[in-house]
């Protein structure tokens, strides 16, 4: 099983990727500043060029971001390095096959990341996702909803409905909420959902 689309390619580009907005998804930058939303060590997935990873550091929460691509890692570092953002820390790994940090993390966020992978994947990427969260934690996933892109021919990323998300996750996770929300693009904005679940103590 393998990736589909070439994201280290995507990000060597001279232009953006559509996705990389220069600043955290909004729907993520408003959960952070409430109480209780992030607790202890945080993993950012798929983190591409990092800016949530780099919002959180700032707020004196301790991040690991991973992404399968290694020139957005090494953008993430940089950028971090040069903010003096010392709490952040970047690997390049397949996240849907994650190892080595078993129960490891209290909050994860999945910023666009779940409707990018491909249908076999997602599976073995939520599991991935529980293996590496501490008893407790808490997973939010941000994905676009049915109709994000009207127009769209050809391959792209998934548009799922409620009830395809919800079943995407329990897989392995107790989901707790699914709530309409705005996915942000340079290109414009997509309807979504924002998926709240946990792994039981």
């Amino acid at each position: 099983m393998t990736h589909k689309i070439d994201w280290d390619d995507a990000y060597r580009q001279p232009q953006a990727p559509a996705w990389n907005i220069g600043a955290p998804q909004p729907e993520y930058a408003a959960l952070i500043k409430q109480p209780d939303t992030v607790r202890d060590e945080v993993l950012d997935a798929g983190c591409g060029h990092a800016e949530l990873s780099l919002a959180l550091a700032a707020r004196g929460h301790t991040v690991v971001g991973i992404d399968l691509s290694p020139t957005a890692i090494e953008a993430a570092t940089a950028a971090a390095t040069e903010r003096g953002l010392t709490s952040a820390t970047f690997a390049a790994a397949d996240i849907t096959e994650l190892t080595g940090y078993d129960d490891r993390f209290s909050t994860i966020f999945d910023s666009g990341l779940l409707h990018a992978l491909p249908d076999e994947l997602r599976e073995n990427y939520v599991r991935a996702m529980y293996r590496a969260a501490a008893p407790g934690a808490t997973f939010y996933v941000l994905a676009f909803g049915a109709g994000a892109f009207a127009d769209h021919e050809g391959p792209g990323p998934t548009q799922f409905t409620e009830d395809q998300i919800r079943e995407t996750v329990s897989a392995a996770w107790q989901v707790d909420e699914i709530r309409p929300a705005t996915l942000h693009a340079n290109v414009g904005e997509m309807p979504g959902f924002l998926l709240t679940a946990h792994k039981p103590r």
